[in-house]
């Protein structure tokens, strides 16, 4: 093909990009980036059908991570509580789903973009329209947590705390405040997600829940399972050592659902203190 041929295809393959409604950013880059970033608008923004093929990509696609209704889990944040940690606007999100986060487990994502955005229509359906602020005072909150509530003995927060539990230091990205409130009130409601080798096929699935291992000679060790398959077990016992169990040297292993954090009841910590706790772990995210 002569060379004025090839220019002119390049020049209209080029116009036609530009023109595409599912563009994750504007075609031009001489605005500031918070005028392009307003500037791209979402095609199916308040569209019924385009919100439930969303969610039904979200729930096959999205969900292990995020959790079946975007409240969070083990691995992703809460998608639901207006506060988004990598950008807000339409185009920061799609953006983040196409492109994934460097550094963190989000990884970019193979979609359409017109599936990219029903998604993002979806996700627009859950969140409020503004952020609820937390009446507490999260420097007292940290105290609580590092002090009187015994919190940081078995949870860690940026290297600092116990093994025990779920390590708390993106909490605040990853959980909504209704859940970190039940979290604390009543820990055995809703348990939470613990991680699992993908290379492993016989690995089970794990949850922090209280696990009970009995040796053949009748002993009984409590802990919480890190890393379990069809023939071992790894073990945080109730002392924070890890244990590592043979099962043919085991005679059962129970899981309870329940937690082994116990229920902090206003007793234990009051309302103004509670406020407080959740005003610090809400402000526990990755930047």
């Amino acid at each position: 093909m002569p060379k004025a041929a090839i220019a002119f295809a390049h020049a209209s393959v080029l116009l036609a990009a530009l023109s595409s409604p599912f563009l994750s950013a504007p075609a031009q880059d001489t605005a500031p980036a918070a005028q392009q970033s307003s500037e791209v608008q979402n095609p199916f923004a308040n569209d019924s059908a385009a919100i439930k093929e969303g969610e039904s990509l979200f729930r096959g696609n999205c969900s292990p991570c995020h959790g079946l209704n975007a409240h969070g889990g083990g691995r992703g944040p809460d998608l639901t509580s207006g506060r988004w940690t990598h950008g807000s606007s339409d185009a920061e999100i799609f953006h983040t789903i196409t492109q994934g986060v460097p550094g963190t487990e989000m990884p970019a994502n193979q979609f359409d973009d017109s599936e990219t955005w029903t998604i993002i229509a979806y996700l627009r359906t859950l969140a409020p329209a503004k952020p609820v602020d937390l009446p507490g005072d999260k420097a007292r909150g940290e105290k609580i947590f590092r002090g009187g509530a015994g919190c940081s003995t078995c949870h860690m927060v940026n290297g600092r705390g116990g093994l025990l539990g779920p390590d708390l230091s993106r909490v605040g990205g990853a959980r909504s405040v209704s859940y970190l409130v039940d979290s604390i009130r009543t820990p055995d409601k809703d348990l939470s997600d613990g991680m699992l080798d993908p290379n492993n096929r016989y690995a089970l699935p794990l949850v922090w829940d209280t696990t009970i291992v009995t040796l053949k000679n009748g002993d009984n060790i409590t802990g919480v399972a890190k890393n379990e398959d069809e023939f071992s077990l790894q073990l945080m016992d109730s002392n924070q050592q890890l244990r590592f169990f043979d099962k043919s040297a085991v005679r059962e292993v129970r899981h309870e659902r329940k937690s082994l954090m116990p229920a902090y009841s206003e007793q234990a910590i009051n309302a103004a203190q509670l406020q407080d706790l959740l005003a610090y772990l809400a402000s526990l995210r990755v930047e």
